[in-house]
């Protein structure tokens, strides 16, 4: 990646001032948010049509994080300038991807705190802290990625494993509930989706030997209205797929936001690894439905199909990517499909209305599967490519080829966007005893060569295929998300800081800027007034960007 020169020490130093400022003034008074038409739930089925706002995690419903806004385009996006900063209070690595409502955008901060600012400005409105309990048992990092809003109302899922709702002109709680108990290893980090009339969130934890769930609660009251487990119960089908009773600390988390096709009333939601994640031995099967797509019914949460990427998962491959629902052309006719590059290093283009698996192909660099089988998708296994007390080499590592963060689509290229890494690890396991509320792996990993050894990268995928059709080497391993846009722009960025949009159709870099420090998320785009911005949290700042006045 080229490195471009800026005068930006002066002005990050600028903007903190500003920042600090406006926060003494605030501690003063806090103000209500201008008023914004209410959310309805018509006007989330139709997101995509009202590109000025951005009213959930993905932008649309069916997650394409895809934009119509073409304001900023592939010939003048090197002319975007920063336009103004938002300084988070708590310092920790933010993964938040910001709503914005009528001008107003509501930004999430870690652990579980929420902020309304003037989405053209960055000025607060008004703040909402969730107060933590000191017993916290989490996995992996004190984050929170956003919240879903209905009428003016935000929902919120907290690190402690609860939901709660904020009257989003205010700031203030409406009602709080538990959704699982916090000090058995549950907790809570994605944003919730709005279904209907229903709040529907998953579960964090699968570290910890929990029975992973998906929720969905009444907006009005907090109080539950179904609750389906991502682990089969006895008596259930797919129970015998777990020895003996191993099902109760299975683990198959659901700890990202899920997608929903409002045509076929489904709810598409992934599921987290086996627990523990590097012993198999002590829950021998396929371990249903740990590391699958669902497919749930909108009213009543019961699972209408199924799909598993990685039957018995040894190698902590989640598969709890967010599904990617395109309307594609193949063999002649359109398809609904599902798109889904999985944490274990293969592409899958899935019918979404009934499961069938259509094809798939490695889009990484994986070594313990021969391919896939051409009629049901399920993995053929490399013998010997289980861990061992030892040690085995295996592709991909830990982290995947991919994870949590958000892949992107083109409906202009028709191209799907993934962040991709080829690394290797070697995964052992160990012999562990299951305790409420503590680790349970059986297991870890360690690297050979340092993660700058291997090779990372975007890479353009065409679902019809499953080809790539190109990359952009990025270095170090990313771990940020992508959105794309009308304009034919890529946008994400990296581990050393740089936010940059690359050509939707060829992959080449168009502009890129430094911003001193991780981005752990995933960029979105807004417009007032007719001006198109873009949005990007890097370290714990969250950035705006415009084209010059």
């Amino acid at each position: 990646m080229k490195k471009i020169t800026l005068a930006i020490t002066c002005l990050l130093a600028s903007w903190q001032v500003t920042a600090q400022e406006t926060a003494q003034e605030q501690q003063f008074s806090t103000v209500i948010t201008p008023a914004f038409t209410p959310v309805t739930w018509e006007r989330l089925v139709d997101a995509r049509n009202e590109p000025e706002n951005w009213l959930m995690y993905s932008g649309t419903l069916d997650s394409q994080r895809y934009s119509l806004l073409d304001q900023v385009t592939t010939d003048n996006v090197h002319q975007l300038e920063m336009q103004w900063s938002y300084q988070i209070p708590v310092i920790d690595r933010a993964e938040t991807v910001p709503l914005v409502v009528d001008g107003i955008m509501f930004i999430t901060e870690a652990p579980s705190n929420v902020v309304a600012v003037d989405a053209r400005t960055g000025r607060e409105y008004w703040r909402y802290d969730h107060e933590m309990p000191d017993d916290l048992r989490i996995c992996c990092g004190r984050n929170n990625r956003g919240v879903a809003i209905l009428g003016e109302t935000l929902f919120m899922s907290t690190l402690d494993a609860h939901l709660v709702a904020i009257d989003a002109r205010t700031g203030n709680l409406l009602w709080d509930v538990e959704v699982a108990a916090h000090d058995a290893g549950y907790s809570k980090t994605a944003a919730p989706l709005i279904v209907k009339d229903k709040v529907v969130t998953g579960i964090a934890g699968g570290e910890f030997g929990i029975r992973g769930f998906i929720d969905a609660y009444d907006p009005e009251t907090g109080e539950r209205i179904w609750r389906t487990y991502a682990i089969p119960g006895p008596g259930e089908f797919g129970n015998d797929t777990w020895s003996d009773d191993s099902w109760r600390t299975g683990g198959a988390a659901t700890w990202l936001t899920g997608s929903y096709d409002p045509d076929l009333n489904l709810i598409y939601w992934g599921t987290g690894n086996p627990g523990p994640d590097w012993n198999g031995d002590v829950r021998l099967g396929d371990n249903l439905y740990s590391d699958s797509a669902l497919a749930l019914n909108g009213d009543t949460g019961e699972i209408d199909w199924h799909f598993q990427f990685t039957p018995h998962d040894v190698h902590d491959y989640d598969s709890i990517q967010i599904p990617i629902l395109a309307d594609i052309e193949m063999d002649g006719r359109t398809v609904k499909s599902m798109l889904w590059a999985n944490r274990n290093a293969f592409f899958y283009t899935i019918d979404r209305a009934n499961g069938e698996f259509l094809h798939g192909k490695p889009y990484a660099t994986q070594t313990w599967a021969e391919g896939l089988d051409p009629v049901s998708g399920r993995p053929i296994r490399v013998p010997g490519m289980a861990p061992t007390y030892e040690g085995t080499l295996v592709a991909p590592p830990i982290v995947g080829a991919t994870n949590w963060y958000s892949p992107g689509y083109s409906q202009d290229t028709g191209l799907f966007y993934v962040t991709s890494f080829d690394g290797a690890q070697e995964f052992f396991k160990r012999d562990e005893d299951y305790e409420e509320g503590e680790r349970f792996t059986g297991g870890g990993g360690r690297y050979l060569q340092p993660m700058d050894a291997f090779h990372s990268s975007i890479r353009a995928i065409d679902p019809t295929t499953a080809d790539i059709v190109w990359e952009f080497p990025i270095m170090p391993r990313s771990s940020a998300g992508i959105t794309t846009t009308a304009g034919g722009l890529v946008f994400t960025g990296s581990a050393d800081g740089y936010f940059f949009a690359l050509d939707a159709a060829t992959g080449d870099e168009l502009w890129n800027i430094s911003l001193g420090a991780r981005v752990h998320a995933a960029p979105m785009t807004y417009a007032i007034d007719g001006r198109q911005y873009v949005t990007i949290a890097s370290g714990n700042v969250v950035y705006t960007f415009a084209l010059e006045e």
